[in-house]
């Protein structure tokens, strides 16, 4: 079996504030806000969604592609996907575009604030799904507008079952949008906050959006993710990470354990466990793909953190 994951390939700028936003956000004059964060610590890693899935997916030893759109500065990332072994078969280089960018700064508590230039991913939709590719299962994630709209349409038409997975990309849609996308997918995961907008556009609770697709999945940081699936709640509960260095990319090292789950046929309280725990492996590490470990070392932190064999 092998995945496709529509998204983002983005260099991710990230920095460390040594404090706590709350503290410097005055509440009665966020409509005037002017706030400067002094932050002394910042590093460069290569990152965006469809590149932090593929990446943790190979950790786990299954295949899975990244298909984007990149720029003319690509070439660094080019040589570490390829070290790594991530595939660059779907992978579009354009010369008159930056990658994806993103400038990340992160405080003490792990809230952040993002500014995003898109690049060359607003070109996104000059790729299409390679129906002839063997792709068994499909993953849209944030990515150019019209990229995420056609994709989506085109796993649906092709019979590809696909994960809709609209992170920050969520805010471009509106509510009949967001219902088309749903109408199609097979299953969709979003964090606590992107299920309350997605929500709120379609007018949809978790139950009614559970009912449409074959799971609605949404992670809550520290405390855990529910699965909503087979008329039921699936609780999934966190695994105490080595450390808390970096909470970048945490979401999209998820998403990579629910596809494991998914290309496996494994139970979804099997799955969200293995989603789990390589979320608590990335965060202990500073950047979206600077973990390491071997199928041997998970099976073994599996078990000593769910009593099970995986």
């Amino acid at each position: 079996m092998s995945a496709l994951i529509c998204g983002s390939i983005a260099y991710d700028t990230v920095m460390v504030f040594p404090g706590r936003f709350r503290e410097h956000i005055l509440a009665d004059r966020i409509h005037m806000l002017n706030v400067s964060f002094l932050v002394p610590s910042m590093r460069r890693n290569f990152g965006g969604c469809a590149g932090n899935i593929a990446y943790n997916l190979l950790l786990l030893g299954e295949k899975g592609a990244p298909m984007a759109t990149v720029g003319h500065d690509f070439e660094p990332y080019r040589r570490w996907m390829k070290g790594s072994g991530v595939s660059l078969d779907f992978v579009r280089e354009l010369d008159d575009a930056f990658t994806a960018q993103a400038f990340i700064t992160t405080d003490l508590d792990d809230n952040q604030i993002t500014a995003f230039h898109p690049g060359a991913m607003s070109q996104s939709h000059l790729n299409a799904v390679p129906t002839s590719a063997g792709i068994s299962l499909g993953v849209v994630a944030p990515d150019g507008r019209e990229g995420m709209v056609a994709h989506a349409a085109q796993f649906a038409a092709a019979g590809i079952p696909w994960l809709f997975d609209p992170g920050q990309g969520l805010p471009m849609f509106d509510g009949a949008e967001l219902l088309d996308f749903i109408g199609k997918a097979t299953w969709v995961a979003v964090n606590d906050y992107e299920g309350q907008m997605l929500q709120e556009r379609t007018g949809l609770g978790p139950d009614e959006i559970a009912r449409k697709v074959k799971a609605y999945i949404v992670t809550r940081g520290a405390a855990g993710s529910v699965i909503h699936a087979d008329g039921r709640q699936y609780e999934i509960p966190t695994v105490p990470p080595d450390a808390i260095k970096d909470p970048t990319g945490c979401g999209d090292a998820y998403r990579a354990g629910l596809i494991y789950g998914l290309m496996n046929a494994l139970d979804w309280e099997t799955t969200g466990r293995v989603a789990s725990l390589l979320g608590s492996i990335k965060i202990a590490h500073a950047g979206t793909q600077n973990h390491r470990f071997d199928m041997n070392e998970f099976r073994q932190r599996f078990r000593a953190a769910y009593g099970r064999e995986l």
